[in-house]
């Protein structure tokens, strides 16, 4: 058993919450500090499914990398975000969630993503310092797909071969289309990130650039275990498991 405010203290030692980006919404979203937490379940997302689960396990806390909510201007059943918190406060679960914050923070998503990768010398990039780019031996795309593929458990993936070798790798778990030419500028041949839209695609083909979409779930996902473990070290006497029921919700036919 834990007092949650301690179980929060540990996570922000990882991830503190002042590298937050401007517009995220993180720390203690539901609950009391002065809780005691007996189990805890580990999740990309809080999500019914999710909050089910906890409740089955009789979980005290979730502790998930996407917010639950951003902009909450009531609790009620009226809407899907709200009626999760609902769901919470009625079963007596809190939750923690650590954002962007856990992104750019040394150990964080970028660092774990990177380093299951393979990516070695890697320092940030971008203009919040949130990717990652380092290198990786010499290959061929066909050979680095695979590879991708199989480290993050990706249902699929979405790409473009520019014709250019597999070296300097920079990776950006979650939403990073936007961020693409922050990679090239870094100096990289293959960026690995998700939610790529049509015309980025485009654009990498025709500036050189091997792009790889692998999935919001699969990149930021590889953080999940890092955040069950550093429980489980901190604080033994308290139960600590990865969800099961949360799993990359898109499908590939």
């Amino acid at each position: 058993m834990a007092k949650l405010s301690c179980i929060y203290e540990e996570i922000a030692r990882l991830a503190p919450v002042e590298l937050k980006l401007g517009f995220d919404n993180v720390g203690l979203l539901v609950g009391s500090w002065e809780d005691e937490v007996r189990s805890v379940l580990c999740a990309l997302d809080i999500t019914e499914e999710v909050i089910g689960e906890a409740s089955a396990l009789g979980a005290d806390l979730i502790v998930s990398h996407h917010p639950m909510f951003f902009e909450l201007k009531n609790v009620t059943d009226s809407d899907v975000a709200s009626a999760r918190v609902l769901h919470l406060a009625r079963t007596g679960i809190s939750a923690i969630c650590m954002h962007t914050n856990l992104d750019i923070a040394p150990g964080g998503v970028n660092d774990t993503l990177s380093g299951l990768l393979g990516l070695e010398e890697t320092v940030p990039f971008g203009a919040e310092r949130c990717g990652r780019i380092g290198w990786v031996p010499e290959q061929t795309m066909a050979n680095f797909l695979p590879h991708v593929k199989g480290t993050l458990n990706a249902g699929g993936l979405r790409f473009v071969d520019a014709g250019r070798p597999v070296n300097h790798v920079a990776v950006l778990g979650g939403a990073g289309g936007n961020e693409m030419m922050e990679a090239l500028e870094a100096g990289a041949d293959t960026y690995v990130t998700a939610d790529v839209k049509h015309h980025q695609f485009i654009d990498a083909r025709e500036l050189g650039l091997n792009l790889i979409d692998a999935g919001h779930f699969s990149t930021e996902n590889v953080i999940v275990p890092v955040l069950a473990n550093l429980i489980a070290e901190r604080f033994p006497d308290v139960e600590v498991r990865i969800s099961r029921r949360h799993e990359q919700p898109e499908k590939f036919f």
